[in-house]
């Protein structure tokens, strides 16, 4: 009897054959509750903290209702790490592994991959793990209420990073003296000429006073990276509540290409298992049904006949996508296509009129009535309302202006580049685990949902 461990190496060959180049695979099977874990956590170890337990409780009911379905879970890296579930079929898990290599072979090539890999390195279960570590040391020596307000701050902010910047960036420098070389943009100081000397004895002249240094303004330039600023300013932050920042910021930068390139990943993922299980003749007749059946499951809408799904499949449309790239274009292409595009330049450069409407695409509007109502089929406005939450992390763009000499900090939501207001209770509440790290008064600019201007200041955080 045929085993999967054959079955995944014969794909591999055959990947090998047809051009694929990744890192090693490393497969593990493993239980369910244990893969449902992975995918709320977003990695084996990871820090605990009580909203994890939430996202677990969701996930779970999600679940039982039929809503979600996890077949594998994958972390880029060399070696990749793939976790299946043991309680998939044998066809199931098949198409997983093939469903994997894909993976490997599009997060190996792909530009922000590469970049954010070098950065964050490719050992991110291990770097996670042994950050688990301290903080445990950290809850044994300063218990779990301070421990868990600085990492409420932390989670909180997460998406909250700078993807222009690098991982490791140092502090601003320091303000040059007035008069230096570096201010003044020269080598140094004009050697004095025959004039510049008699002028400067003329009589009754009065010395000239010195120039008062300008204030340095702190930041020296609006600053998108909360982590990073409030890691490395915060007045009364200890060091190991600094660790936990950082570490929460590095696991965002390794996370911010799946976000950026999830659709095309998965369409790709997606289009490589269908092809090399349709090329795999050496499967079972049997298996390869099975295997498509659950194929058909993965790339198909949300939504069933004759209905309207008001969610994106990025598997169903990376891979509808792919598809017609690599029919109309070519594999040649298609590679460079995945090495040079996110999802932003994938979706607006080739998503088109025609292929929108064969899926069916369109942007709706909700209202608080419940009614939902479709309001646009354009292509623009299709790339737009599918772009849309995937900008800047799917997070408000928010920056630090000034920090004030006092200590006080102050925020302000750039409503106008990503074209919406806050919810003022939920910022509220941001802002009162800001102000528990910063431990100074907080101020943040921002709009409500109607665009009317509004301040919110925490000076004391609520417990």
């Amino acid at each position: 009897m045929s085993t999967l461990q054959e079955h995944a190496t014969r794909i591999e060959q055959l990947a090998h054959e047809l051009g694929l180049e990744y890192y090693p695979v490393d497969f593990e099977l493993v239980p369910q509750n244990f893969m449902l874990e992975i995918a709320v956590y977003g990695v084996p170890v990871r820090m605990r903290h009580w909203s994890f337990g939430v996202r677990y409780i969701h996930q779970l009911l999600h679940q039982h209702m039929g809503h979600s379905r996890i077949f594998e879970v994958m972390f880029p890296g060399d070696p990749c790490r793939a976790y299946m579930m043991d309680s998939n079929s044998l066809a199931e898990n098949t198409l997983v592994s093939a469903h994997v290599i894909g993976h490997a072979d599009f997060v190996r090539r792909n530009a922000l991959f590469v970049r954010f890999m070098s950065m964050a390195g490719g050992r991110i279960l291990e770097q996670s793990a042994a950050r688990a570590h301290r903080l445990e040391d950290a809850l044994a020596r300063h218990g779990q209420k301070r421990v868990e307000a600085v990492l409420d701050a932390a989670l909180a902010l997460e998406p909250h990073i700078d993807i222009n910047q690098e991982l490791y960036r140092p502090p601003y420098p320091a303000p040059a003296e007035p008069g230096s070389a570096e201010e003044s943009g020269h080598n140094g100081p004009p050697a004095p000429d025959s004039f510049r000397q008699r002028y400067q004895g003329l009589p009754g002249e009065a010395p000239p006073r010195p120039r008062e240094p300008p204030p340095r303004l702190m930041p020296p330039h609006p600053e998108q990276d909360l982590l990073w600023f409030i890691a490395r300013y915060a007045p009364e932050l200890q060091d190991w509540e600094r660790d936990i920042f950082l570490a929460v910021r590095e696991e965002s930068f390794y996370f911010y290409p799946v976000h950026a390139c999830q659709i095309m990943n998965e369409g790709w993922a997606s289009y490589w298992h269908a092809r090399l299980l349709r090329e795999a003749d050496f499967l079972p007749h049997e298996l390869y049904l099975q295997a498509l059946k659950a194929h058909s499951d993965v790339v198909r809408p949300y939504a069933g006949e004759q209905q309207l799904a008001l969610a994106v499949n990025p598997y169903h449309l990376g891979y509808s996508m792919w598809e017609r790239i690599i029919d109309r274009h070519g594999m040649d292409a298609a590679r460079r296509i995945c090495a040079d595009e996110d999802d932003f330049g994938f979706i607006r450069n080739h998503l088109d009129q025609e292929l929108a409407e064969e899926l069916d695409l369109f942007s709706y509007q909700a209202r608080k009535d419940g009614e939902t109502r479709v309001i646009s089929r354009d292509i623009d406005d299709v790339r737009e309302a599918i772009l849309g939450p995937k900008y800047n992390y799917g997070a408000p763009c928010i920056a630090v202006e000034r920090m004030h000499d006092d200590g006080g900090l102050v925020l302000r939501h750039d409503h106008a580049r990503d074209g919406r207001g806050l919810d003022l209770d939920q910022a509220e509440q941001v802002m009162n685990y800001v102000c528990r790290v910063w431990r100074k008064p907080v101020t943040l600019h921002t709009v409500d949902f109607r665009g009317v201007a509004r301040t919110i200041t925490i000076t004391q955080p609520v417990s």
